[in-house]
């Protein structure tokens, strides 16, 4: 099998086009699985009697049960009660749903990184939960967990092809195509993984980026001299 240089470049087009597909789903399923997920790490942190229980049964639910029967019945059930939802918004949602779960762990361990005390002291100065929250806490658990949220989008991006099995037409899904049409599969499926190569580096670096920048400062510490101490 030769490479065939002409063909590669002609299929670059729809290739590149696919892939912003790719990276739309990917964008907003993480959207939204870190809304999802902060909301939940946020109940879960209350300790909000039967709602934290419930929450806490459907997100080990979720992380044990495969992302394809997810995405399944999202896409095949819920039409049988009426709820329609095009593959693309489906293949979003199952997205956002089933890492949201794996984000409120993420949120928990930033939480247990702020000591309780802070509560305490919250509460002295009479402010409210949601201003405890708000002011204390998050800006506080929030940048440490930047770096794991964000290898969660690398692996939520190389998680779309699943997406195939609704007709959501991303990157892999294009290669096939391409590939049926013309019975030549070396060069789109060598382009979808080059993509995917590239794409994934991008997000990391940026995602680094952006921890780095957020990062709360390192405490100062300052070495008194002992009195005994020689002189220089």
């Amino acid at each position: 099998m030769n490479w065939d240089w002409a063909y590669t470049f002609e299929i670059l087009p729809q290739m590149a086009e696919a892939s912003l597909v790719t990276l739309q789903v990917t964008a907003l399923g993480f959207v939204l699985a870190a809304v999802l997920g902060l909301v939940w790490g946020i109940i879960g942190l209350l300790e909000i009697p039967g709602l934290t229980f419930c929450v806490r049964l459907f997100v080990e639910f979720v992380r044990t049960t495969p992302m394809l029967i997810q995405l399944f019945a999202m896409y095949y059930f819920l039409p049988q009660f009426g709820i329609l939802l095009p593959a693309m918004v489906c293949g979003v949602v199952t997205l956002g749903i089933h890492y949201s779960a794996y984000c409120s762990e993420v949120y928990r361990s930033g939480f247990d990184q702020v000591d309780r005390g802070q509560w305490e002291a919250a509460k002295v100065i009479n402010l409210t939960t949601w201003q405890t929250l708000k002011r204390i806490i998050l800006p506080q658990a929030i940048p440490p967990i930047i770096l794991p949220l964000g290898n969660y989008f690398v692996t939520m991006f190389k998680e779309t092809p699943v997406l195939l099995a609704i007709t959501v037409i991303e990157l892999v899904a294009t290669a096939r195509i391409i590939g049926n049409d013309t019975f030549k599969y070396t060069e789109p499926i060598t382009l979808a993984g080059v993509f995917f190569l590239l794409l994934s580096l991008a997000a990391a670096k940026l995602t680094r980026y952006v921890s780095e920048k957020a990062a709360l400062p390192k405490p100062i510490r300052i070495l008194r001299k002992r009195p005994d101490a020689p002189c220089a």
